[in-house]
């Protein structure tokens, strides 16, 4: 049985990785918007990555015994200036989960609940992933600058993103 302190913070992993989708969801339309539909599918891939990983962290909260609560997910902003700060949002944002999925893991390891830890560290590597991608596209955006052909290259590349479920159904 998970302890309050561990059903409460995972509770409220769980909203983040909604409101996450949230936020990539509402990139991904204001990139649909400005006609990248490359972006707008590496955007929209990341969120349904994000809506499985709030499914998967629910789950896991009813296997150990435990009932989930549930808060407003609050509304993303949709009002960006280009697609740089989009990524460059899109990187800050993924630094501000894995902080999150840390205090998650940091709360395990001090609870001694090993199955926990066992469980997050699989969000603690998941998290490298997720900077590292946001981090080069970023730097791409950046080297790219106001190359409109590039932008395009990019945008052809990020259109061959496609989403598979790390959690198959049980």
């Amino acid at each position: 049985m998970l302890s309050k302190e561990l059903t409460k913070i995972l509770s409220e992993q769980v909203n983040a990785e909604y409101y996450s989708a949230y936020i990539y969801l509402a990139m991904s339309a204001w990139a649909d918007s400005v006609s990248l539909k490359g972006c707008a599918n590496w955007l929209f891939q990341q969120a349904q990555e994000e809506m499985a990983h709030g499914t998967n962290i629910y789950q896991y909260i009813l296997e150990r015994g435990a009932t989930p609560s549930f808060a407003p997910i609050q509304a993303p902003s949709a009002d960006f200036k280009n697609i740089l700060e989009v990524f460059k949002e899109v990187l800050a944002h993924e630094q501000k989960v894995t902080k999150s999925i840390n205090n998650i893991a940091t709360l395990a390891m001090k609870e001694h609940d090993h199955a926990c830890y066992q469980f997050i560290m699989w969000y603690v590597n998941e998290q490298v992933e997720e900077e590292a991608s946001a981090s080069d596209i970023l730097g791409k955006l950046e080297l790219i600058g106001d190359n409109k052909a590039m932008l395009l290259t990019l945008d052809n590349e990020l259109a061959t993103r496609v989403f598979v479920n790390p959690f198959p159904a049980k």
